[in-house]
């Protein structure tokens, strides 16, 4: 699988976020805690990079992703009960919009 030691890193490093904080915030604390946990386990990361999405070559709007790890794999967050069908496509689309093979779906509510 490519870029799996790099993969097991950042599900760690959400793991070790999930574990200290637990269940019942906002995304944004979820998000929060991850770039500092990124940065204390040397993940070279950017955070909330705008990404121009074009249509038939015309900039038609941007649009953040989490985290570029690496340059090499997205992580999109979601701090809800249940992931459905509907954030699955987001990330896949986001996937295809930024050229990316390699994307991370984390639930940070989910029991890890």
């Amino acid at each position: 699988m490519i870029n799996d030691a790099l993969t097991h890193k950042i599900i760690s490093c959400a793991m070790q976020v999930h574990s200290t904080l637990g269940n019942g915030f906002q995304e944004v604390i979820y998000q929060r805690a991850l770039e500092i946990e990124f940065a204390q386990q040397g993940v070279l990361f950017e955070r909330e990079k705008d990404m121009l999405i074009f249509y038939r070559q015309i900039e038609i709007g941007t649009r953040r992703v989490d985290f570029f790890v690496e340059n090499l794999i997205m992580v999109e967050l979601k701090a809800i009960i249940n992931l459905e069908d509907v954030h699955l496509a987001q990330a896949i689309n986001y996937l295809e919009a930024y050229n990316m093979q390699i994307g991370l779906l984390i639930n940070s509510e989910a029991n890890l």
